[in-house]
């Protein structure tokens, strides 16, 4: 699994039309916080069980890619985000281990780090690097 930073997993996004982009939060916290738009909402885990099913979560995964055989969709490019970054590398590991091959993960995440203050979207992450963003 790669790691890109935002700006780098943004320039492969629009260099890849088919990438499948995943945004592993829970859809709420997408609702609240925002998301990149265009990002398909499939969580690693949920409320109120907050335990992930990597099976669960790599079918999910191969329903959203389009191809004839299992080969196609798991060389298919997905890059993975998620609020710091942690949630969507472990999502990454989980579709590894299943057989994909071209897994990125997007260091840092949504909103970034936490600073001296507690506070995200102040050191790095999608929102920091100023990416295009929508919020419901």
């Amino acid at each position: 699994m790669r790691n890109l930073l935002p700006v780098d997993a943004w320039t492969l996004l629009q260099a890849t039309p088919n990438a499948l982009f995943v945004d592993v939060r829970m859809e709420i916290e997408s609702l609240y916080v925002g998301r990149p738009p265009g990002v398909h909402m499939i969580a690693w885990y949920e409320y109120p069980e907050l335990t992930p099913d990597p099976h669960a979560f790599v079918t999910a995964v191969k329903r959203e890619i389009p191809g004839d055989s299992d080969d196609e969709r798991k060389s298919r490019l997905v890059l993975l985000i998620c609020r710091s970054g942690k949630r969507s590398s472990d999502a990454g590991l989980a579709l590894e281990a299943a057989g994909f091959t071209n897994v990125v993960n997007v260091a840092h995440g949504f909103e970034g780090d936490l600073d001296a203050s507690f506070h995200r979207s102040t050191l790095n992450g999608w929102r920091f690097d100023g990416l295009p963003w929508e919020q419901m």
